[in-house]
């Protein structure tokens, strides 16, 4: 029997601070467990922001000290620590971020929901599949690696952390568009030595483009729905204010 259609709504927060933002994104994984554990049809979301500067850490963040904190606060950022897979990375203007907050029994596999581990490692395969596919309309060749991401040759453009709360996804993805990468040169982006990290701007043909947020934002939204096999629609104006009244 064919697997009906899962519908997303697509929650677009502008400029957000990032601990606003991870807020909405406590309510909604809160509102699809609460669904799950009633017996409804969960709703799922593909939120977007684009985050004023802030570096992130991910639950491993023993390397990170308080006078490390303190200076990257002193360069003009917040600094979060979260609970996502990961380590280090820089959120800021110019930079797209996805965060799918979706219940993964609606879209994995029948084979990987199975097992919690095996449906994240399918969802991290499918975010970066869908992220290779998006850059293409810019001529742009992404590519895996033995890292989490996406590449364009040794250096990431597209930096993943996901976090799953019983088959309920959060955090996600931060596509570089237009983003100063001069913010990047003060840690070790992902813990990864050595590599580097490129935007879209840098890397499109033709010269002086520039490839801002907005431009990418509806054909992220066109290519999830293509790579996850969903139909996405807007959220409704009196469920986007509920959210953010209640921050």
């Amino acid at each position: 029997m064919t697997q009906k259609m899962a519908a997303v709504s697509v929650l677009n927060l502008g400029t957000m601070k990032y601990q606003a933002a991870l807020r909405v994104q406590n309510i909604l994984v809160a509102r699809i467990q609460s669904a799950i554990s009633s017996g409804q049809d969960p709703s799922n979301t593909l939120v977007l922001v684009e985050h004023t500067p802030v570096y992130t850490t991910g639950m491993r963040t023993k390397g990170y000290s308080q006078v490390e904190e303190a200076r990257l606060k002193h360069l003009g950022a917040d600094f979060v620590r979260t609970n996502r897979g990961g380590l280090i990375t820089f959120h800021g203007p110019g930079q797209l971020v996805a965060y799918p907050v979706l219940n993964l029994r609606n879209f994995a596999p029948e084979n990987s929901r199975r097992k919690a581990l095996l449906g994240m490692k399918w969802y991290v395969w499918t975010l970066e599949q869908m992220v290779i596919d998006l850059l293409r309309e810019w001529g742009v060749e992404g590519c895996r690696s033995p890292h989490t991401g996406v590449w364009v040759g040794g250096s990431k453009i597209c930096a993943m952390g996901v976090h799953n709360s019983d088959m309920v996804t959060s955090h996600g993805l931060a596509l570089n568009c237009d983003t100063d990468l001069q913010w990047f040169k003060h840690i070790v982006p992902c813990g990864i030595e050595g590599a580097g990290v490129t935007s879209l701007t840098e890397q499109v043909v033709e010269e002086d483009r520039v490839i801002r947020v907005g431009e990418v934002r509806e054909l992220l939204v066109k290519q999830f729905a293509k790579t996850f096999q969903c139909e996405t629609l807007p959220v409704d104006d009196s469920v986007r204010d509920e959210i953010l009244n209640s921050l």
